[in-house]
């Protein structure tokens, strides 16, 4: 579908590219992976056509629609969430507009034996069942679908897009592109701007897409749930694996090893070879057989070693400084924006060494705790810190307030104290700022890049209680497990905000749910969390249908006839059989799925049942008729519900 062919790219005088090949294909779920700064984002731009390549080229057919979903994106104002959505029916859009104009004449004009009036006729059905097969009455639904999975509610649809912060209007924007339904879709951390269950619908969603999706993302398990392909950028090379990204880890770590053992049998057969020329080369009557085999060493394609970029920071957060047991106490706190409440007397307690998490929605307030927490916003009731807590914030934009205009360097050195002022290089290498890095401008930086400036920041100066929100954004993969286990081994308290379901596992002791202006805790790392949320949802869900059965059994028990009482009975009966029948098909297709994605995990075992004939396939049809059976129940329960 998409063809690169012999592409290089460079920038002043480094290469970013370097003679690359590959091809998109449709149906292709391709995650770009690779260290910041490597080029991911770059390879992004010129497959969009917004970067021209210095030499080959981007082949794409005529027609092919292409939807990008860049970092730093341009909003529109002057229009509603609903209004900026209906943009991505251009086509539709069209079509109505024509078949409006052709209706109103059809209405005006009298003159309806004429053959313009025929004309009009036709020129309106031939419109209309354009507009009917292009899926034009469909368009409302898919809107809401795709806008309520984003986490839009229906009050939002009519809300101007202006009312929404960046974050949210990043959402608005991928809605739109989702809705155009493009052939081809680039998709540039698309998670950053999501929140849990917004970024599991995503990834629901990418699943049932039949075109071609590449993207790229620092979220481990949003990867695995989305791609089927893995390219590595490194060095201005690309390695092409065709697996998801866990799989891609093993599979190039079984390919590299293979390479490293046949490296070490052509170099013995080279020296030995060598020695044998060496030893022939100046007698006569085996001139000939040395000249034979020094051909053969000029012919032999000398076999490279993958290279790995193993470079990664290495740091630690300085040792808490002492202080008192109790380090920070919220009572009472509540924030409003006019009429609007986003926290109504919050209650909190954290004591020295808790690790919290604050997750939920997008608005719900998380954000703005952690700024009343560190006094950003003014609030009403009580925040105070413990004795002698000191306290550092990574704020989640934080990667904005640096100064363009310095160099790395220059940024460290201001912000160093007496302390630390001796050891700023030591720091900086430490997140891989060395030599002539030090010396760029924050300007030329990456997202990632700066990231790593703005938490090389918090290192600076000893902290008791660390509030860090959404520090993950921008971070490759490696980058975030390394600031994990740095704040798994930090003594201080911590309160951290995020969506990242990877990075949040085994990270904090308990979590906080922020939803309609409170907060609920749960004991446990984020996966207690997600566990308890959905027995909790399953007994409100199992409460309120027993609440509505005793409702409308008492308003139906009078009006039914026995002959309709007795059928509906048996309607139950039958549901309620099929639903339990599905119900064990689950459980057993869902138990077999998981031991074999534990085997997977293995990669001895992955090894040995990846050499299966299909294998693969068979572990696909079984995820699809799993997903199939999971969606009869949900209808089998939905018709349960209607009868009761």
């Amino acid at each position: 579908m998409v063809s690169v062919n012999n592409l290089s790219l460079y920038f002043g005088g480094q290469d970013i590219f370097k003679n690359i090949s590959f091809m998109v294909n449709k149906g292709d779920k391709i995650g770009l992976t690779g260290k910041n700064g490597a080029g991911k984002s770059t390879l992004l731009k010129v497959l969009a056509k917004d970067l021209t390549p210095n030499n080959g080229n981007v082949s794409v057919p005529n027609g092919i629609v292409v939807g990008f979903l860049r970092q730093d994106l341009e909003f529109e104002d002057g229009r509603t969430v609903l209004e900026e959505a209906q943009t991505s029916f251009e086509f539709l859009n069209d079509v109505e507009i024509r078949m409006n104009e052709a209706n109103k004449q059809l209405t005006e004009r009298t003159d309806y034996e004429s053959d313009a009036y025929l004309d009009i006729i036709n020129e309106f059905n031939v419109l209309e069942e354009r507009f009917r097969m292009a899926g034009g009455h469909d368009t409302a639904a898919e809107i809401s679908q795709v806008l309520s999975g984003l986490g839009f509610s229906q009050y939002d649809f009519e809300r101007q897009t202006t009312e929404f912060s960046g974050g949210w209007r990043m959402r608005i924007e991928l809605a739109k592109i989702l809705l155009m339904k493009p052939e081809l879709l680039l998709l540039d951390e698309p998670t950053n701007h999501l929140d849990i269950e917004s970024i599991m619908w995503l990834e629901r969603w990418l699943k049932n897409y039949t075109g071609a999706v590449v993207l790229v993302s620092h979220d481990r398990l949003f990867l695995d749930a989305s791609t089927n392909r893995t390219i590595e950028v490194a060095f201005s090379k690309i390695n092409d694996y065709k697996a998801s990204y866990t799989k891609y880890l093993t599979l190039r770590e079984d390919r590299v090893e293979k390479q490293i053992q046949a490296k070490k049998n052509q170099d013995k057969y080279i020296d030995e070879t060598k020695i044998l020329i060496n030893k022939f080369r100046a007698k006569k009557n085996k001139a000939s057989f040395a000249q034979s085999l020094i051909k053969k060493l000029d012919k032999l394609e000398i076999i490279q070693v993958e290279q790995e970029d193993v470079a990664r920071m290495q740091f630690r957060f300085p040792p808490a400084p002492h202080s008192g047991k109790m380090s920070l106490e919220v009572k009472n706190a509540s924030k409003s924006y006019g009429d609007l409440n986003v926290l109504d007397k919050i209650n909190l307690e954290v004591v020295r060494g808790d690790k919290l998490a604050f997750v939920g929605k997008n608005g719900e307030g998380k954000s703005t705790l952690a700024k009343m927490i560190v006094k950003e916003l003014d609030f009403t009731g009580e925040i105070q810190l413990g004795h002698q807590v000191k306290m550092g914030y990574y704020a989640q934009n934080q990667a904005e307030f640096l100064d363009e205009n310095l160099t790395v360097l220059e940024t460290i050195e201001q912000a160093a104290t007496e302390d630390t002022a001796g050891r700023v290089r030591s720091i900086l290498g430490s997140f891989l700022f060395s030599n002539d890095e030090v010396k760029k401008k924050v300007k030329v930086l990456s997202g990632g890049e700066r990231a790593r400036v703005a938490l090389c920041k918090l290192l600076l100066e000893p902290y008791n209680l660390l509030v860090m929100d959404e520090p993950t954004n921008h971070l490759d993969i490696t980058s975030k497990e390394l600031l994990k286990k740095a704040l798994n081994n930090y003594d201080g308290s911590l309160i951290v905000v995020s969506h990242d379901r990877e990075f949040l596992q085994g990270l904090s002791e308990k979590v906080y749910e922020f939803k309609n202006q409170n907060i609920k805790e749960y004991v446990g790392d984020i996966d207690t969390f997600l566990e308890e949320k959905d027995l909790e949802n399953f007994k409100e869900l199992e409460s309120s249908q027993k609440e509505q059965k005793k409702t409308k059994q008492n308003k139906k028990d009078d009006q039914l006839s026995y002959a309709d009482q007795k059928n509906q009975q048996k309607k139950l009966k039958k549901l309620q059989n099929r639903i339990s029948k599905l119900e064990k098909q689950i459980e057993i297709l869902d138990k077999s799925q998981k031991e074999i994605d534990a085997d997977l995990a293995i990669p001895e075992k992955f090894t040995e049942l990846s050499k299966k004939d299909g294998f693969f396939a068979e572990y696909e049809n079984n995820q699809q008729k799993l997903q199939e059976l999971e969606v009869e129940w949900a209808q089998a329960a939905e018709q349960l519900e209607a009868i009761k």
